[in-house]
């Protein structure tokens, strides 16, 4: 059997169709698909109070937003004061002492603790230790997020 212009055409149009289908299955423009942050390659924004490594902010296929960051403070500082927003987050701690405020209390943590900061809680973080703290924050909105009620700190 042999090919012709017509058959090879009709293929290169089946695969640019069959490509183009496997990539919107993958997410809708704007949407974050699979990705890796590789410590190495982030660069780290000087800030008052230390450095902060801005990841991502942008919708996923189950989130309205996924925000992400690295933070490092020097001793002795905080990030911000004692805040609430409505969307939820965690903190994993990387390295360094660290003072939370979590349900009403201050509570201190090291390397490899986790904090839930619940939507609308009062929430914060200092960095108690002699040496720099890096911790990561991970941020999400859904539909069931609660509309927000004043400016968020960045």
């Amino acid at each position: 059997m042999r090919f012709g212009r017509r058959d090879m055409l009709v293929a290169a149009v089946a695969g640019v169709i069959g490509a183009s289908a496997a990539t919107a299955s993958q997410g809708a423009p704007g949407r974050l698909g699979p990705t890796i942050w590789d410590w190495q390659a982030m660069t780290a924004r000087q800030t008052d109070v230390g450095a902060v490594r801005d990841l991502v902010r942008q919708p996923t296929a189950t989130l309205d937003e996924l925000e992400m960051h690295v933070t490092t403070l020097n001793a002795g500082t905080s990030s911000h004061p004692p805040h609430s927003h409505p969307n939820e987050e965690l903190v994993i701690v990387r390295e360094g002492t660290v003072e939370v405020l979590n349900g009403g209390a201050w509570k201190r943590l090291g390397p490899g603790s986790v904090v839930f900061n619940a939507s609308n809680a009062p929430h914060a973080l200092r960095n108690v230790g002699s040496r720099p703290a890096t911790y990561h924050v991970i941020n999400w909105k859904t539909p069931a997020t609660p509309r927000s009620a004043g400016k968020e700190p960045s």
